[in-house]
């Protein structure tokens, strides 16, 4: 069986990946090293490795020995590590969640049930870097990416509203915190049905703007408000959050200098867990609705296609609905007033699973059975 090194296996995503792996059964197909960063030597917790102990994460050695590395680590411990393993003749397979790689021409950015084409080619050419995609892009693909299979847009503008956990757990800890916080301060008020809500609105107002509410990673407040940009400027007026939508869709989809022109604007919600967005299309032609539900219907056997009511969109189309599945929900699906060509859609997902794990795990897989 294939060596395999994981690396960044006790972070969120991490956590999420191995999580999977235990359910799917994927350490009986491979001989399993842990890696750390920080923790070498000390023993495995999880008891289900070749060595019961952790190896140094940057022991280029130890990881020259691995035909397969998996690195949720991020992108500081691939530029650090990645190179120069690379220039010491390592030829396996790198398999990384973080960003750091993912343009590069040398690697392919996997999302199978929307580009298992472009990823097979890849393997049968010698691609050794597989890398995941940004977890908005890849949750558009799963959710709409049958349009696309079809050559149906011409281009789309999406709007998301990313939630807490794509910033890391940290992130989710202080929402929570800062959550605690604003009903703390109208606690009272609160099992009082005669207390003026002008009241309760000021206190909280108060509460986030004083100088003990906890804002040491968010920088504003989350809790009660939303920030309106994620990631860094790039100079033209975009985040780099917002780059990578036009960017990695069309290296996913493999269209080279065929490119479908994409862009919006993305936005951090104070939701716990999964991504929405509400994507603008511009299709090619006139496709009726009924068609366009069946197109995304035949997506991936994760999508499902919500119906344009009320009630199921409330219960069905939401962070809460979806949250530590692999559904992948799309609704709000109808032609727009702009005209025929021009269809109106929202997305949700897990972006811990199909927007990080989920498409790493799976190509571990691939790998396998390629090499079997």
């Amino acid at each position: 069986m294939l060596k395999t090194g994981l690396i960044g296996w006790r972070g969120m995503v991490g956590s999420v990946l191995i999580e999977r792996m235990l359910s799917e059964n994927n350490f009986h197909s491979i001989s399993p090293y842990f890696f750390s960063t920080s923790q070498a030597g000390s023993r495995n917790p999880l008891k289900i490795s070749n060595n019961p102990y952790l190896i140094d994460a940057f022991d280029i050695s130890s990881l020259q020995r691995m035909d397969i590395i998996v690195s949720c680590q991020g992108s500081e411990y691939t530029n650090q590590v990645h190179p120069e393993l690379r220039s010491m003749g390592w030829a396996g397979y790198w398999i990384d969640a973080a960003s750091v790689l993912r343009l590069n021409h040398d690697a392919i950015i996997v999302l199978d049930p929307i580009n298992r084409a472009v990823i097979d080619e890849g393997l049968k050419s010698g691609v050794k870097n597989f890398i995941g995609g940004n977890c908005t892009v890849s949750l558009m693909l799963m959710g709409l990416g049958g349009l696309f299979k079809e050559d149906l847009v011409e281009w789309a503008s999406s709007m998301t509203y990313q939630a807490a956990s794509g910033a890391g757990a940290n992130n989710m800890r202080e929402l929570i915190t800062q959550m605690g916080m604003v009903k703390g301060s109208v606690g009272d008020l609160l099992t009082d049905p005669k207390s003026s809500i002008l009241e309760i609105d000021r206190l909280t107002r108060e509460c986030m703007a004083s100088e003990t509410f906890p804002i040491t990673e968010w920088s504003q407040p989350l809790a009660g408000n939303l920030l309106p940009w994620i990631d860094s400027e790039i100079g033209n007026g975009q985040s780099r959050e917002e780059f990578k939508n036009q960017v990695e869709t069309n290296k996913i989809l493999g269209r080279g200098d065929n490119q479908i022109a994409l862009d919006g604007l993305c936005v951090r919600v104070g939701a716990m867990r999964s991504h929405s967005q509400a994507v603008t299309l511009k299709l090619r032609q006139d496709v009726p609705l009924d068609d366009i539900h069946a197109i995304l219907d035949s997506t991936s056997v994760w999508t499902k296609v919500v119906q344009n009511r009320k009630d199921t969109s409330v219960t069905e189309l939401t962070p809460a609905a979806v949250s530590g599945t692999l559904k992948v929900a799309v609704g709000r699906l109808r032609k727009m007033n702009m005209g025929a060509q021009y269809l109106s859609a929202f997305t949700v997902g897990d972006q811990l699973l199909w927007g990080a794990a989920e498409p790493i795990r799976r190509m571990l897989e691939i790998i396998i059975s390629f090499e079997a």
